[in-house]
């Protein structure tokens, strides 16, 4: 098993409350489809010395999980990224749970790629649904690596039910296809036993436990999904990847362009990139917050740095009664990451 990568001193002290709070800037920019239920995604933008970070964990977490997404904007602006060992990342389309005639207007947006990412187990909707999106993408991009995404909505029964279905489509995995670790091994046993040539990836099952390893140690997955901010920056990510020993997919988390490029780094740090990665997810906004965003072109994105505009973050700032809420969790959840807390120790 790789040995975890080494994390070098921060360049800059710990930030203060202060320094945060003179830095930040929260907006709200509109959604071209509705994803994750929301047609509006709002973040709070930091600026350090060292470039951009951005603190955008959905409103339903807790502080404490909130605090692992303020570590990694506070490495992205306070301490810097890894050196790359690549310039250049191939990255997916993703497809929200829209209906299928929808479908070539959504993958329109990304230009040629060579993989996607479609969203299934949407509430409200059926399996029918789900198998007719995925065969609207197939018969799109005939060759394209396909991947799912039920964000653990399935139970054990549906998921292989779903699953042998949609495999007659062409899949390259399936991502969370249930909530819990013990499931995600009982349906990858299951499709298994049954020749179904279907990969299980753990995202939420990484992201979301106190123990990311737990769901490597069980066998349960074939794959990671690693996120960065969720996981509490990008040498955090590295070393659970290394220790994990499975191949990684770098994802993102409904991001700007400041999210992207974090997602990047841990892209363009990882020793071995087997899959195309789900950092695409600007090209689902209306506008992005820097006039140079971080999109594909020819199925991939090269490594550069993302500056938030003054003109986009002007337009687009959220109003006075969201800022206040998003100062007021800021300032709660750096109460919780200190110099000496396990998030930030992280960081040096």
């Amino acid at each position: 098993m790789p040995s975890p990568v080494p994390r070098p001193m921060p360049s800059f002290g710990f930030p203060t409350l202060d320094e945060l709070l003179a830095s930040a800037h929260v907006v709200s920019l509109p959604m071209r489809v509705k994803f994750r239920g929301i047609m509006e995604r709002e973040t709070l933008l930091l600026r350090g010395p060292l470039g951009w970070g951005e603190f955008c964990p959905f409103p339903e977490y807790d502080d404490a999980e909130a605090s692992r997404w303020l570590a990694a904007a506070i490495e992205a602006g306070w301490v810097g990224f890894p050196e790359p060992v690549r310039q250049v990342i191939p990255v997916n389309a993703t497809v929200p749970a829209v209906s299928a005639d929808r479908v070539p207007e959504v993958l329109a947006r990304f230009g040629r790629v060579d993989a996607v990412k479609i969203k299934v187990a949407e509430r409200g909707q059926t399996l029918d649904d789900d198998y007719a999106r995925v065969a609207a993408v197939r018969s799109a991009l005939p060759d394209a690596a396909i991947r799912v995404d039920a964000n653990g909505g399935w139970d054990v029964p549906t998921a292989v039910e779903a699953l042998t279905r949609l495999a007659a489509v062409g899949l390259e995995y399936a991502e969370q296809p249930v909530p819990t670790i013990v499931g995600l091994a009982e349906v990858r046993s299951r499709l298994r036993a049954a020749g179904t040539p279907v990969l299980i990836a753990a995202d939420e099952s990484v992201r979301k436990e106190s123990d990311p390893l737990r769901v490597a140690r069980a066998g349960a997955a074939d794959l990671l999904v690693v996120k960065v901010a969720p996981l509490g920056g990008v040498r955090r990510a590295l070393d659970i990847v290394a220790q994990a020993g499975l191949p990684a997919v770098v994802s993102s988390a409904l991001d700007t362009s400041v999210g992207i490029r974090a997602g990047l780094a841990l892209a363009a740090s990882l020793p071995e990139l087997p899959y195309a990665c789900g950092l695409g997810t600007v090209s689902l906004f209306e506008s992005d917050i820097t006039l140079d965003p971080l999109v594909a072109d020819d199925g991939a994105i090269r490594l550069r740095d993302a500056a938030a505009d003054a003109g986009l973050l002007s337009r687009f700032a959220a109003s006075a009664d969201r800022r206040d809420w998003w100062l007021a969790r800021l300032s709660r959840v750096h109460a919780l990451l200190t110099p000496t807390s396990p998030q930030g120790r992280s960081l040096t």
